[in-house]
């Protein structure tokens, strides 16, 4: 049986909303074979069930992408042309706690998909990675007393402790930061997580070179919207202001509530996902998801209480280990080589995900 597109992790957040974004875009859905391998954890999928968001015509395959027998198995009676490669452990603070359950997924689990197509005798046509803004770190920024660029590297507990959370230039002045432009930047992660995700990068970068596979790099910026898991306590930062702003609860904001994000809405990353699947590369790219906007935390979690009318987010000073100070894409690339660009504001996505959430509880 012949697959146009496989996707790991795919009865996650992520996974279902481009199965149905592929089916949205396609110009004959008869022709569009989907099958979604996903483990169903329960830090995700509490019922261990079928999530109602993936489509009904994308099979799901429950398996473990550590089992290489699983592999074997489906291999042996499906080929697909495109994988889509979203399976993996998340959570930023987790990872530093759990390091052994996040690289035995991210890293050994796309090793073991990778040697699982070699002894099958099948190469994928191409391969989409959704990778993170996570294996940047703290990234560069720009000292205002000369104009001069550095790398920030990691704020240590001494500096968070004592609630000196800015990023300090080398003149002494606080710094500017840079927009996450791949081109630009060399990365550096600041947690264990980061770490994977650019071990998965650097794997299948070699893996495709050798079988002369393209492979594209996505790297997202922090995705929200409708179908995120709301009982995953480590990843959705935006649901989880949602949840609390609507039991009419005060937003608990960390740090001094000026970490920079740029939060980019689900159908959105669907969209640019399907994108970099019609339009595959030569050889590989990688490119930078996101909306190029900057919020910081305390403005989302201000903007969130205000549509639930509830009491103002307060600052708590505390902070976790593995964050970093601001992360924003550089978006230009998006437009220039897959013609996509961030459509939903923040403002709109709210609207969208209180709705979704409201569904939930009916």
């Amino acid at each position: 049986m012949n697959l146009n597109y496989l996707v790991t992790g795919g009865a996650g957040f992520i996974g279902c909303a481009l199965a149905a974004e592929l089916l949205r875009s396609a110009d004959d859905v008869s022709q569009v074979s989907i099958a979604a391998v996903d483990c169903l954890h329960p830090q995700v999928h509490r019922t261990r069930s079928r999530p109602p968001a993936l489509p009904q015509s994308a099979s799901l395959n429950v398996m473990d992408i550590n089992d290489a027998r699983a592999w074997d198995e489906f291999l042996a009676a499906k080929r697909p042309q495109t994988v889509v490669h979203l399976a993996a452990e998340t959570g930023t603070g987790q990872s530093l706690d759990l390091p052994t359950r996040h690289t035995h997924v991210n890293v050994t689990g796309t090793a073991q998909m990778l040697e699982a197509f070699d002894r099958s005798g099948h190469i994928p046509g191409h391969i989409i990675l959704a990778s993170s803004r996570a294996v940047y770190g703290e990234g560069y920024w720009i000292d205002p007393a000369n104009g001069c660029e550095f790398a920030a590297g990691n704020r240590s507990v001494e500096q968070l402790r004592q609630a000196q959370f800015a990023i300090i230039a080398p003149s002494g002045a606080p710094a500017r930061p840079l927009p996450h432009d791949h081109s630009m930047m060399f990365p550096m992660p600041s947690s264990v997580y980061g770490s994977t995700k650019l071990a998965q990068e650097q794997i299948l970068a070699l893996w495709c070179a050798a079988r002369g596979v393209p492979l594209s790099v996505l790297r997202l910026q922090n995705v929200y919207g409708a179908g995120q898991s709301p009982d995953n306590p480590y990843t959705g930062i935006v649901g989880l202001f949602h949840q609390l702003a609507a039991s009419k609860a005060s937003i608990p904001v960390y740090e001094d509530g000026a970490i920079g994000r740029d939060f980019i809405y689900i159908d959105d990353v669907a969209r640019c996902l399907a994108a970099a699947i019609a339009k595959p590369p030569m050889v590989k790219r990688v490119i930078d998801v996101g909306s190029g906007k900057a919020m910081t935390i305390l403005e989302a979690a201000q903007a969130i209480a205000a549509f639930y009318d509830a009491p103002d987010p307060h600052i708590t000073g505390a902070f976790r280990h593995g964050d970093i100070r601001w992360a924003v894409a550089a978006p230009g690339q998006l437009e220039r080589e897959l013609g996509e660009r961030a459509a939903i504001s923040f403002g709109e996505g709210t609207e969208r995900l209180a709705e979704w959430l409201r569904g939930r509880k009916r």
